[in-house]
């Protein structure tokens, strides 16, 4: 976790990290194909209590590699069970993980069953036009 920079401020710390597994292969298309593997669990802060999240993390991702984005067709923008990765002489391992794994996290990440933490419980405050409503029957 470390060495991904663009995700240190989700993290309650920047320690542990991501186990991971690439893998390449042709598709049934015959075209080349990535599989990524992530698992691990990520130190978030719940967003309700505030308190540490082990966020369990696990992401499978098939990504088509593609010459040009001119190949591309309406049907393969369509189709969900791959994303497309240009193909490049040389491929940033770590910023593809770093990109699945920002891509796999909670937009606002909480606990299943926590409450408020104790500061957030603020007494009831009257309303100030509840006395101008006092005012407005004695005249």
């Amino acid at each position: 976790m470390a060495d991904m920079p663009r995700v240190h401020d989700l993290l309650t710390e920047v320690s542990g990290g991501v186990h991971y597994r690439l893998k390449g292969r042709v598709g049934a298309l015959g075209k080349a194909q990535l599989q990524l593997q992530l698992d691990g669990f990520i130190p978030l802060r719940c967003q309700r209590c505030m308190e540490r999240l082990d966020f369990p993390l696990h992401v499978e991702s098939t990504l088509e590699l593609l010459e040009s984005e001119a190949d591309l067709t309406q049907e393969d923008l369509e189709d969900d069970s791959r994303d497309f990765l240009p193909a490049e002489k040389k491929l940033d391992v770590l910023a593809l993980i770093e990109d699945e794994v920002i891509l796999g996290l909670p937009v606002v990440p909480r606990h299943d069953g926590c409450s408020l933490p104790a500061g957030g419980e603020q007494s009831v405050k009257e309303s100030p036009f509840a006395v101008l409503a006092g005012l407005k029957g004695k005249a």
